[in-house]
């Protein structure tokens, strides 16, 4: 294989940063730009498909509901509308009680400050930790897909792969079946992005091109033909 046409055609293809893609901006770690990727982790966070989740990101920002405040006070009935106008009926009464349980824990905690969390957590582990006792909701899915595209960012973001990408790496060839551990895969990508990166291209888009290819792998069984 050669990894560098691959990794070329994957971001082509699959395209790079889920946050990006929703017009979300988070390089410089603007509180108001991080707040609107948490809430779109969690819509992403849910099973349900992609298309859904990014509807329903669009409907809260075409209601003006990108907030903490916003999502308060537009309250339990307000969200459930929000949701269901993007196609997230399925889940509409139980994402709407959990993101108001979310939003008061934020701002009880840190004062509705994300980067006030980060500030606080004492390493990697400790963001986790703090991120999922934000309300119910938030659990271990929810947390990778938000620091995963942190990992520029806060310099305590550092999560292990998630199971879709580690799919990717292994159906490809990119890596070797040889290597089992998170961390350790974790570490061969990072190397393999520093020899192979692509031009206005980071290592979260890389990650992104992968997640989706896992996907691609879990539901069709191979690739999409590059």
């Amino acid at each position: 294989m050669n990894k560098h046409k691959f990794i070329q055609a994957l971001l082509k293809k699959l395209g790079g940063k889920f946050s990006t893609a929703l017009g979300i901006s988070l390089k410089d770690s603007d509180s108001e730009e991080v707040f609107k990727w948490f809430l779109a982790s969690i819509l992403f966070g849910t099973r349900i498909s992609e298309k859904i989740a990014v509807n329903t990101y669009k409907e809260f920002e075409k209601r003006k509901a990108l907030s903490l405040d916003t999502i308060l006070k537009t309250g339990w009935d307000g969200l459930v509308q929000i949701l269901d106008g993007g196609g997230y009926v399925r889940y509409d009464f139980k994402t709407a009680t959990k993101l108001l349980e979310i939003m008061q824990d934020l701002r009880e905690e840190y004062n509705g400050n994300l980067n006030q969390l980060h500030k606080e957590a004492k390493d990697p582990k400790d963001l986790e930790k703090k991120l999922k006792c934000l309300g119910k909701g938030i659990g271990e899915i929810t947390a990778n897909i938000f620091l995963r595209e942190l990992r520029e960012v806060w310099e305590k973001a550092e999560p292990y792969p998630s199971d879709l990408v580690v799919l990717a790496c292994k159906k490809s060839g990119l890596i070797s079946p040889a290597i089992s551990s998170k961390k350790e895969i974790l570490e061969e990508l990072k190397s393999l992005w520093q020899k192979y990166k692509i031009k206005e291209k980071d290592f979260a888009d890389f990650e992104a091109a992968l997640l989706r290819l896992g996907k691609d792998y879990y539901r069709k069984g191979k690739a999409p033909p590059f």
